[in-house]
């Protein structure tokens, strides 16, 4: 296989209905462009789903934060480039930038953490026995990304109870558990409608901390921590453990006024 530069970039088009009232691209369908990039690039290069279906292992996401200046109006053609920050046995480190395709604006960057497992058992393994460690040529420690990395998202206790949620087909994803961005979608449903005339969505982090299944049922808590600053706990309820709950998410948001 010819080697491949280090940082891909994939165009895609903020459609209509992909956009809020505010004819703004939704916080979940960025999400779904990064983590299409973030697959397109690995496939490329020969360490993506791909390859490792044929071998029983998979990516799965274990933290996403994205910061924006602003987000693509409905219709604009904005590019999404990635590439691979760093590589330890059971974890890399992905970075984005998401900028105008015409222009070269920057909207904002994201940074990702990855683990593979196995899909038999569910456990971690060791991702550079894939093809010889192949993913660390790809590395690139120089190219920037200016945003702050994701630090330990805390909330107490005393968090609030903000709502329950059943899981559906749709919330499943490839990989057989809640799909990583319907719980963003899910966070950013906490506030109303009307929050969002006046609020804009500048810093998003999700931690994931175990897997959900398609039938269990969410517990979302929040706890605001600064001005416009707030974080998230989700927790799992699966029907055949009765009234046991089991952390599977933390969340933080941060909005600016607009």
């Amino acid at each position: 296989m010819d080697k491949l530069s280090k940082t891909g970039r994939y165009e895609f088009l903020s459609e209509p209905f992909h956009c809020d009232f505010g004819n703004r691209l939704f916080i979940g369908h960025l999400g779904n462009h990064l983590l299409n990039a973030a697959d397109f690039h690995s496939n490329d290069r020969g360490f993506g789903m791909h390859y490792l279906n044929t071998i029983h292992k998979t990516w799965v996401l274990s933290r996403l934060a994205v910061e924006m200046n602003e987000m693509p109006e409905a219709y604009v053609r904005f590019a999404v480039e990635t590439w691979v920050e760093g590589v330890m046995r059971f974890f890399t480190n992905r970075n984005f930038k998401i900028e105008d395709a015409k222009t070269g604006k920057v909207y904002g960057y994201g940074r990702s953490v990855w683990a593979m497992i196995d899909t038999e058992t569910r456990q971690p393994t060791d991702l550079l026995a894939v093809r010889d460690g192949q993913i660390v040529s790809y590395i690139d420690k120089d190219k920037p990304c200016p945003m702050e990395k994701s630090g330990r998202v805390k909330i107490g206790e005393s968090a609030e109870f903000v709502r329950s949620i059943d899981t559906y087909y749709n919330d499943v994803d490839i990989n057989g558990h809640i799909n990583s961005i319907k719980y963003i979608e899910h966070i950013a449903d906490l506030w109303p409608v009307d929050w969002y005339r006046s609020h804009a969505i500048k810093r998003f982090e999700a931690a994931y901390v175990a897997e959900a299944h398609g039938g269990d049922r969410l517990h979302f808590y929040r706890e605001q921590t600064g001005e416009g600053d707030f974080s998230v706990r989700i927790m799992k309820q699966t029907p055949d453990e009765g009234e046991a709950l089991t952390e599977v998410c933390r969340g933080r948001v941060v909005f600016t006024e607009q």
